[in-house]
């Protein structure tokens, strides 16, 4: 998967150092307009898609169930916002079709309601 960022505002000066390109940055050494390295990020019972482009949402978020699968998590959430529902209809879509996700539905109105998705995962 490929993300696009904007360019800085203003162009390096070329003094810094270059960004390491050993998987703890996300920036190749020449700037590209893209990223080329997997961005990393730990893994936790929440996914919030907020932060997430929307047409790489469902990719991340099938990454995401996998990941949660295989650390053995079993309870958690996908926050996906509420807005006009294309977002939870997409994550609903995904976890119909993963063969681990025992049940999801609505999280409680305290963990943000019909705005997030809590999930029940089959133990490995």
């Amino acid at each position: 998967m490929t993300k696009k960022f904007l360019p800085p505002s203003e162009e390096p000066s070329g003094s810094e150092e270059p960004a390491s390109n050993d998987g703890t940055s996300p920036l190749s050494d020449e700037f590209t307009g893209e990223f080329s390295n997997p961005v990393k990020f730990p893994i936790t019972d929440v996914l919030d898609l907020h932060t997430v482009s929307p047409r790489d949402a469902e990719a991340v978020v099938e990454e995401y169930l996998h990941e949660c699968y295989r650390l053995e998590l079993t309870a958690i959430r996908i926050i996906h916002g509420r807005g006009i529902g294309v977002q939870r209809v997409m994550v609903r879509k995904v976890l119909e079709r993963t063969e681990f996700v025992v049940s999801f539905g609505d999280a409680p109105m305290e963990a943000g309601g019909w705005g997030a998705t809590i999930v029940t995962l089959r133990r490995r």
